[in-house]
């Protein structure tokens, strides 16, 4: 696998929302988007395998494909981090997230345009040293009481891309 080959795809479908604080679906326009308040922080949350053919070299890069409820203006702090459950590494009865990286998109100057929004990882503990094979959960959180978070309205998610760095 080359440096900067996509690895896995998310859409808003595949969410598995947390207990509480999840991001909620919505449809515009018939696309499914996953709507993040900007009042309180909200999560999304992905499971799956990491691809075999995973080098764990180097990393990955997270891409955030979001857009605007209706601001066209205004930053928004994306906060992604990595779940490894693998095998024999994590009950699964309580959440064990790596340490988010953080990344400040700004919005769309046009309502509706899609933004991608990338937050790289590195192979090992940023990523919760998630190894092919190995089953492992991604959390999307929008850090909307974070101060530097100040546009209106909700974010869309519509798509979560994990490329090989």
């Amino acid at each position: 696998m080359a440096s900067g080959d996509t690895l896995l795809i998310f859409n808003a479908l595949n969410n598995e929302p947390p207990a509480a604080s999840y991001a909620t679906l919505d449809f515009r326009n018939a696309h499914p988007v996953l709507d993040f308040d900007a009042a309180a922080d909200e999560s999304a949350v992905f499971t799956s395998v990491m691809p075999q053919h995973y080098s764990g070299a180097t990393g990955v890069t997270v891409y955030l494909h979001w857009s605007a409820t209706s601001a066209t203006s205004g930053d928004t702090i994306w906060d992604v981090s990595f779940e490894r459950i693998g095998e024999g590494q994590l009950d699964i009865d309580s959440d064990s997230f790596a340490a988010v990286q953080s990344a400040t998109a700004t919005a769309p100057g046009t309502s509706g345009y899609v933004d991608i929004q990338a937050i790289a990882f590195t192979d090992g503990a940023q990523m919760d040293s998630v190894a092919a094979g190995e089953l492992f959960r991604i959390k999307v959180t929008r850090d909307a009481n974070n101060e530097s978070d100040d546009m209106a309205g909700d974010a869309e998610l519509s798509a979560v891309e994990v490329r090989e760095t």
